[in-house]
This record gives C-alpha cells, sequence and structure tokens, in this order.
C-alpha cells in the first residue's frame, strides 16, 4: 500500500505539512459558515477542493466583498432552483452577485407577481434547510452544450467562453467550463445544476440570511436588441444581524427618497412633455437651487476665479478637435443638420473654455487662469439609468478649468482640493475619502509619461490629505487621470461629488500657448474641476441627506408666522415685514384653518421656524420661538428672535 503523499502548504504566514488530499475546508478548520472559501495563490476556492503543493492559503470570512459574493451568488443558485420547480417552463439566463445582493435573468412567459415572489422565498428556505451541497466539476463545451440542450442563453454563454463580458464571468469565466451541481446531502442525488465558475458556500445551510426585494423586465446581456426577461433581485447576508441592518438602510433611504421628497415639498417635477431625464425646478425648488448658486459664486468670487458662459450647441468640429466624438460618442444626442453642418447638443465644457483661453496670446503672468461657469450639458443616458436629479439628461455643471505652468500645478491642485472639500462641508458634507481614477489601457490619448506624471502627482496631493485613497483602475477620462470626492450621507451612502482631473492632453489638442518669462512658447497644464458634479445631482442628494429637511440658509421658507387667532395676523405682518428686510424668507400664515393644523403643516414642509404671536406677545412686543423639531420658548423679544434666526442663517447651521 502506497504512502500518502505530504503537502508543503503555507496558512497565516507558516508553514505546514498536510496529507494529500486534504481539502482546503480541512486546512483551514472551516466550519462553512463564518469562513465560506478559499484564496490559495489569490485565487478563490471552494472549501471542497483538495489542496496544491506550495499552496499559500489564506481562509474568506462570509463578511469580507469575496464572501459577500459568495454567499449571494450561491443564493442566486437557489432562488433559480425554486423558480425551476415552481415553474418547470422558466430558461436560465445569468445570476450574478451585485451591491448588497444578487438577481437572476429567467425566460418566463408572463412577469413574476409579488405571490410568485412569496412562493419562491418560501420555497427558497426549504431548500436552504435541506443543506444541499454545492459540488463542482469540469465539462467539455460539447458535454456542456448535451447537458443544457433545454438552456438556450446558457448555450449562448458556451460560445462566449474566454470573451465574456463581466456579468457573465460568473457563469463561464475565461478558462474552462464547470458545471455545479446541487446534491441532496443524504442521498447524493441531483437536484439541480447550473453552469457557473463558481466558487460557491459547501451547502445551502451556508446561507445565513436572505430575502427577495422585487422583480422586473432586463434585457438580455442589456441589449435592447435581445428579449425581455424577468429578473429578480434580492438580497443576501453573513448573518441576520446584517440583513436586518440592510433592511432597515432601505427603509431609511425610502423616506428620503429625493423623488418623492421632491413632489410632496413641490421643489421639481418631470413632465413627460419634456421627456426622460430633464427635470424644471418650481419655485421653491428654484430659491434652494439659488441658494447653493449664489453662494458657491461668492465662494469662487472669493478664490479668484473668473465667471464666463459658453452656448448649448457647437459645431461637430470642436468634439472633433478635443477627442469626444471619438471617445464620447455614445453619451451625445445625435447630430442637428443646419446650414449645411453638423451641431452637437454640449455634453461637457471644457472645450469651449479652451477657446476662451485660446481667444487671444496670454502670459505667464495671467496664470493659473481659473474660468469658472454653471454651464447646462446634455448627455444621453439610456433610459434604464435615468434616476430621479441623480441620473439626468440635461444637467449644470459647476464646471472650472484651470490653466497653470507646470511649476504651479502641484499647489494648484493642493488649494483646489482644499477648496472643494472646504465647500462641500459649507453644504453639510463632512464624511469623505478619496478615489484615484487611472488610465483606460484602451482609451486615452496622450503619452504614457505624461500620464504617468499626472497619475504620481495627483495621488500625492491626494496622500498629503490625510483621507482614505482608493484606486479606481481604468476608471479616468481618455485625457488624463482624476481625483474624486466620495461623499458619505447622513445614513452612511456614499455619492461621488467633486471631480478634479490633471490633463496634458487637450491643451496639446487646442495648441494651448502662453508666453514664458523667457519670451518662449509654452503650453499650459489643464485642471478640470466640478465641485458639485451637477447641480442637479447635488441638489437631490442634500434632498436626501437631510429627508427635505433643509438648514434655514438652504430652506426654501425660513420662517412660516402663525397667528393664534385671525386679529393677531397684521402684527405677524410687521414682523415679517421687519425680516424681510434682514433678508430672511418667512411667510405668514392667514387661512382660516386652526392655529394647531398651521403648526402641523409647517412642520409638514420642514420649515426651520415658526413664530407664533397671540395677545400676550403683541402686549409685550414678543413672539412665541418655535423649532422644526417641536421644542418652544415663549416671551422672545422680536428682534432678539430674528436676530437669532439671521445668525443661524449666516452661520449655515442646522437647526
Amino acid at each position: 500500500m502506497s504512502a500518502v503523499p505530504e503537502l508543503r502548504i503555507t496558512l497565516a504566514g507558516a508553514e505546514r505539512v498536510v496529507a494529500g488530499g486534504t481539502t482546503y475546508g480541512e486546512a483551514l478548520e472551516a466550519d462553512g459558515r463564518s469562513v465560506v472559501a478559499a484564496r490559495a495563490n489569490g485565487e478563490l476556492k471552494d472549501l471542497a477542493a483538495r489542496v496544491a503543493d506550495g499552496d499559500v492559503i489564506e481562509p474568506v470570512e462570509a463578511g469580507s466583498p469575496d464572501g459577500r459574493a459568495i454567499v449571494r451568488h450561491s443564493t442566486a443558485h437557489v432562488m433559480a432552483q425554486a423558480v425551476q420547480e415552481i415553474f418547470p417552463e422558466a430558461r436560465l439566463g445569468i445570476g450574478p452577485p451585485v451591491e448588497n445582493g444578487f438577481y437572476y435573468d429567467f425566460d418566463v412567459k408572463d412577469p413574476f407577481t409579488p405571490d410568485d415572489l412569496k412562493r419562491i422565498e418560501k420555497r427558497m428556505r426549504e431548500i436552504v434547510k435541506q443543506g444541499q451541497l454545492f459540488s463542482r466539476r469540469p465539462v467539455s463545451d460539447e458535454q456542456a452544450a448535451e447537458e443544457l440542450a433545454a438552456e438556450p442563453y446558457k448555450l449562448e454563454l458556451i460560445g462566449l467562453k474566454g470573451g465574456a463580458a463581466d456579468e457573465e464571468s460568473v457563469e463561464v469565466g475565461g478558462g474552462e467550463l464547470t458545471i455545479y451541481d446541487n446534491l441532496d446531502a443524504k442521498s447524493g442525488e441531483l437536484r439541480w445544476k447550473d453552469l457557473c465558475r463558481g466558487p460557491h458556500v459547501p451547502t445551502t445551510r451556508s446561507i445565513p440570511a436572505f430575502k427577495l426585494m422585487r422583480s422586473g423586465g432586463a434585457y438580455w446581456r442589456g441589449s435592447e436588441k435581445n428579449p425581455q426577461l424577468q429578473r429578480i433581485y434580492g438580497t443576501a447576508w453573513e448573518s441576520r444581524e446584517k440583513q436586518d441592518e440592510y433592511l432597515h438602510l432601505l427603509e431609511e433611504a425610502e423616506k428620503r427618497d429625493h423623488r418623492r421628497l421632491g413632489a410632496e415639498l413641490d421643489l421639481f417635477s418631470f413632465p413627460d412633455e419634456l421627456g426622460s431625464g430633464l427635470p424644471v425646478f418650481h419655485p421653491k425648488g428654484g430659491v434652494i437651487r439659488r441658494a447653493m448658486e449664489d453662494y458657491s459664486r461668492r465662494r469662487h468670487e472669493e478664490a479668484g476665479y473668473s465667471f464666463v458662459n459658453t452656448p448649448h450647441i457647437t459645431k461637430e468640429g470642436l468634439y472633433k478637435t478635443s477627442g469626444h466624438l471619438d471617445w464620447y460618442a455614445d453619451g451625445m444626442f445625435p447630430p442637428m443638420e443646419l446650414e449645411g453642418a453638423k451641431y452637437y447638443l454640449k455634453p461637457m465644457n471644457c472645450p469651449m473654455h479652451n477657446l476662451i483661453f485660446r481667444a487671444r496670446g496670454r502670459s505667464y503672468r495671467e496664470l493659473p487662469l481659473r474660468l469658472f461657469e454653471f454651464g447646462t450639458v446634455y448627455r444621453y443616458e439610456k433610459s434604464g439609468v435615468v434616476h430621479g436629479l441623480t441620473r439626468v439628461r440635461g444637467l449644470t455643471q459647476d464646471d472650472a478649468h484651470i490653466y497653470c505652468t507646470r511649476e504651479q500645478m502641484r499647489d494648484e491642485l493642493t488649494s483646489l482640493l482644499r477648496f472643494v472639500l472646504d465647500l462641500l462641508r459649507d453644504y453639510g458634507l463632512d464624511d469623505f475619502y478619496l478615489e484615484l481614477s487611472t488610465k483606460d489601457p484602451v482609451k486615452f490619448v496622450g503619452s504614457d509619461e505624461d500620464w504617468e506624471e499626472a497619475t504620481q502627482t495627483l495621488r500625492e496631493v491626494a496622500e498629503a490629505e490625510k483621507l482614505e485613497l482608493v484606486l479606481d483602475p481604468g476608471g479616468a477620462a481618455f485625457y488624463g487621470p482624476k481625483i474624486s470626492v466620495q461623499a458619505r450621507d447622513a445614513i452612511g451612502r456614499t455619492w461621488q461629488m467633486s471631480t478634479i482631473q490633471l490633463d496634458f492632453n487637450l491643451p496639446d489638442l487646442f495648441e494651448l500657448e502662453y508666453q514664458s518669462t523667457d519670451g518662449s512658447r509654452q503650453q499650459p497644464v489643464m485642471i478640470h474641476r466640478a465641485l458639485f458634479g451637477s447641480i442637479e445631482r447635488f441638489f437631490g442628494v442634500l434632498v436626501e441627506h437631510y429627508a427635505g429637511a433643509f438648514p434655514p440658509w438652504l430652506a426654501p421658507v425660513q420662517v412660516v408666522g402663525i397667528p393664534i387667532a385671525e386679529a393677531h395676523a397684521p402684527y405677524l405682518q410687521d414682523i415679517a415685514k421687519k425680516a424681510r428686510e434682514r433678508g430672511i424668507r418667512i411667510e405668514v400664515d392667514a387661512s382660516d384653518d386652526r392655529m394647531q393644523k398651521k403648526i402641523r403643516n409647517a412642520q409638514k414642509s420642514k420649515v426651520p421656524f415658526m413664530l407664533l404671536a397671540g395677545d400676550d406677545d403683541i402686549a409685550g412686543g414678543a413672539v412665541s420661538f418655535r423649532f422644526r423639531n417641536g421644542e418652544q420658548k415663549n416671551g422672545v423679544p422680536v428682534d432678539e428672535a430674528i436676530d437669532e434666526i439671521v445668525d443661524a442663517i449666516e452661520r449655515r447651521v442646522q437647526v
């Protein structure tokens, strides 16, 4: 009888010797719940797979990003099994993990109903309790095609092997094909199978918590030319506690949904007559927007920016010069034919700012030249991604382009990043990290040397701020790398805010020059910067951050005067006149409603301050001062009340 070979592996940084045939689960002493997979030499493996000599092994915990993805993809398999048991005619699409959950696409005769989802979820829980095993086996293309002959979408994926898109990588990857069998834990009998790259949790009992969320239509492989399938979305987590936290976050997010609050507070709307992604701002929304813009303008003036304006359309030659028609045409609206020329709605402002720089000779004495514009641009977003104010087709950027010398660029980037962070804090966001987007290996212009210098400069400037810095490989625009400021809102969600891009290439494409100290002609460096990103999107983020209860300086109505009886209204009208002279946005509710209803109406409208007046207040030249949270101070002298409101507005504090 031959001896069992010994294998040397590295575990937790220490060398170990294990017997041949040892599984990763055995080597890690994994329970299949807290640890759901292994990472061997950087590659994810099932716990049931066998170790190889020389393996460097790490545990993959269920709560890690990779662990959650494995739990979620395994849950997607359980869901697909349940669907095909209940709806045998259902054909399988794809079922990848996504942020906070998973989905699976099905070709079925009729859309899924809420009752269908309840039946599917009930069956899933039964499958989880059965503890079915996830068993991996390699198959040839021919064998996979034979086994999955009844699954036309899987057959298409087999043909994509080696060139599959990212969302399909969970199915076929780029190497050998594998099928995962779901096996009865006692008899080993096959219960279900799916084409999948894996890995998976060991058994269905390794799925601690899941919930089906909703269903909807989705085109096969994301193309409108393909059949529309039915997609079921779900969520799955490493523990019930984590899932409960997430579901609570969703409830809170729903309460803060800017689309709902925008309608309730009469801020903006999306008329069908205008088209998808084209919002209109109502008077109250216009007040907030103007306050946002006015404060931004003042801060930019103080920082030495020059204000410019550019048109909404341009001849196509401009975007040929800039390269946008080569690299960004899919994001642009189709051209208009006018007077024998093609005109485009502008998707960004930078090429026009370059023309302003180039309009006359420039000297080094003018640099850095900081140009700023609230410029409205138009981008053709697919209908499936348009979402309220946060993803629109017509947007106004607070767009700046800074032209400086190579020697000035580092200091300019440093002061610019600090300016951006300080201004975002003024709007109430103060929890940040930074993201560095680097060159797309295919979509770029310019030399590798320039890209390397620009990327390294941005990296050093970002690191100097002592904020967390994460990489976004390949996420840069075609003309230069960028830093993105990522801000967390009041409930911990992350939003991309300001972007700062360092560009050596557009100045070259537009032949921009300035006269240097020695009289030679030099090319400036260009810095692109959008602080809000877009006013529309930033507006939507602030609505959700504040849950519609804006701080007084941004609130469309800062104060409502509420007379206790009709006879007290003239007194409050006089106070309102005095308050308006101090710049306060105040209304007096002189309606026939009772006082308590007026208070409820003001609270529902999320007005920061209420001034109440009755006989005693009038006699004492005072008001009762009521705050949005229900607190109240009585007998406050009028001038003192107005001073307190003005102070809160000027300090931009929340109340």
